[in-house]
């Protein structure tokens, strides 16, 4: 029995509000559960120097929680990044920029910022899910105004938890399951292509055959939550 008392393949309750915030070209505030966090999206017209008159576009993302988004507060960020949010900051960027024809975006970059408003696991798969609606919200306004030709998002980018719970697969681990998990995974996908996995054993060593078991369940949530990306965008 998982503490929620869900089934080993059933989501938590999700909402995607769309347009959240009044001045982003793009956002949503996505709550996965317990944890919630609020997704923006900011266009601007330049790139990076390095992607300077090579017709790319570029994406990136900023991460970041709350002090009291957690059990005990957290003291802010004043000094810079610390290495867990550079390393949950990158991971949303690249898993943005692989679903993205940066060619078709054109020379502009946009910048997602996930804030996590509250936490209850899962927050790098929210803020992926989120930060994909924030971000095909923005690039819909520039085809809307004609600023680029081909649409460069073809289809979601989404990203859910799993792991092994009480010797189960279960998916979409909050932080109870989380915290005692013997394997935990979180899985990036667009479609049914992966776009990068990280798992490792918590607790116990896992088989080849228990990874396929956990990608599969993987594959059904990532699934579900395009369902519910696409409805939040129509």
């Amino acid at each position: 029995m998982r503490p929620s008392g869900r089934a080993t393949d059933a989501l938590r309750a999700l909402s995607i509000e769309p347009n959240f915030s009044r001045h982003a070209e793009g956002s949503c505030l996505i709550r996965v559960g317990h944890t919630h966090v609020l997704c923006t999206a900011s266009l601007e017209e330049r790139v990076p120097p390095f992607l300077k008159n090579t017709g790319k576009g570029w994406v990136t993302a900023e991460y970041g929680m709350l002090p009291r988004a957690t059990n005990t507060r957290t003291r802010r960020e004043r000094d810079g990044a610390s290495g867990r949010t550079q390393e949950i900051q990158r991971l949303i960027g690249r898993s943005l920029r692989a679903g993205c024809d940066l060619v078709a975006l054109g020379e502009r970059q946009i910048t997602v910022d996930c804030d996590v408003i509250q936490a209850d696991g899962g927050t790098r798969c929210a803020a992926i899910t989120g930060g994909w609606v924030a971000l095909r919200l923005a690039v819909n306004k520039l085809l809307k105004a004609g600023a680029i030709q081909r649409d460069p998002l073809a289809a979601p980018v989404s990203a859910i938890s799993v792991g092994m719970y009480a010797g189960q697969p279960v998916l979409d681990l909050d932080y109870p399951e989380d915290s005692e998990a013997g394997v935990d995974a979180n899985v990036v996908m667009t479609g049914e292509r992966l776009i990068e996995v990280q798992m490792s054993a918590e607790g116990a060593t896992f088989s080849r055959e228990q990874m396929a078991v956990l990608l599969d369940l993987a594959g059904l949530g990532n699934g579900l939550l395009a369902q519910a990306q696409m409805a939040a965008v129509a």
